[in-house]
């Protein structure tokens, strides 16, 4: 059996960051759905060019499309041996439903960096990428707590749900982060 993870938070929360180093430290594999959507619009495939249209509408990839793309990581051999930390999915229940099918007992633990709404917008701002306007990232965000809040409660009835606070350095947060993981599995 394998180690499986989920990390949740907010754009901005800083859950990449502390997604390589959570996947570095455990041995398993960081699959970050954004970079897998990136990659895909970027060479231009038929799925990506979906996407592409999906995400500049500011809008989130559909379960379908997203679903697809993580169940055919999931059964390549480097997770199937090592584990997986997943990042930016799932974003809803259906997802979450889709996932436990995928992972089954594998999935043992999601972590939800908290970080206030204030606090991941400036951190977005400052980030300097095209795609941060204001707007978009007022948008992003509201769309994440309209469709993460139940996701949310769902791995809490799941019994696998651990809330830690992100706020505070990259350290401080890691250090959080590590002492729960390792506390939960």
């Amino acid at each position: 059996m394998t180690l499986g993870m989920i990390i949740l938070g907010r754009q901005g929360s800083g859950k990449g960051t502390q997604a390589v180093r959570i996947a570095e430290r455990f041995g398993i594999i960081h699959i970050s759905t954004g970079d897998m959507l990136r990659a895909a619009v970027e060479e231009g495939t038929e799925l990506g060019l979906k996407a592409k249209s999906i995400m500049d509408a500011g809008e989130l990839v559909t379960d379908d499309v997203i679903n697809g793309i993580v169940e055919e990581r999931l059964k390549k051999e480097d997770v199937l041996h090592s584990g997986f930390l997943l990042d930016g999915y799932p974003r809803t229940v259906g997802q979450a439903t889709e996932l436990k099918k995928l992972a089954a007992e594998n999935l043992k633990l999601a972590i939800n960096l908290e970080v206030s709404i204030e606090e991941v917008t400036q951190r977005m701002l400052s980030r300097g990428r095209q795609d941060d306007t204001p707007e978009a990232i007022a948008r992003r965000l509201e769309l994440y707590e309209a469709e993460t809040s139940p996701l949310i409660e769902w791995f809490d009835k799941e019994n696998i749900l651990c809330v830690i606070n992100g706020s505070g350095t990259e350290n401080e947060v890691y250090e959080r982060v590590i002492s729960e993981i390792e506390k939960s599995i």
